[in-house]
């Protein structure tokens, strides 16, 4: 079983498919139902990419990246299925950190700010001190 997950994994795969498969509610339900396997570090950085979509300053190709990536991990078919134990995220994260780097210039301090506040109103307190203690701070 293939543990690393490369840019290259990802070539064959048709991304705007995956947008197609983006809906809020299907963000928020994952998020809930699959914090403990997904962590709180990647959910952390999908948040920002949806406030960075919410963002009047993201363009509209940017955009579509994000929901490409947000799409995938909301996805029940991926590259890894979600239910391996160990690296069933590990290509979400592939994408999602891809969607980051391709949004990189929009995440503000407030989109981050954001990001943080919904992880408190989602898992509370202890979630957010725990997030920043592993260095998420902005």
């Amino acid at each position: 079983m293939k543990e690393k997950i490369s840019e290259e994994d990802f070539r064959d795969i048709d991304m705007g498919e995956y947008a197609d498969d983006y809906s809020d509610d299907g963000l928020w339900d994952k998020i809930r139902d699959n914090v403990t396997s997904i962590g709180l570090t990647l959910i952390y950085k999908a948040l920002q990419l949806y406030y960075v979509a919410q963002s009047p300053n993201c363009p509209m190709k940017v955009k579509a990246g994000i929901y490409a990536a947000l799409g995938y991990l909301i996805s029940p078919i991926d590259l890894i299925p979600d239910f391996t134990p160990v690296v069933g995220y590990a290509d979400d994260a592939t994408a999602i950190g891809m969607a980051i780097l391709l949004a990189q210039m929009y995440i503000t301090e407030d989109i981050k700010a954001q990001a943080r506040g919904k992880i408190k109103d989602l898992f509370g307190m202890k979630a957010l001190a725990k997030l920043e203690s592993d260095g998420e701070r902005g």
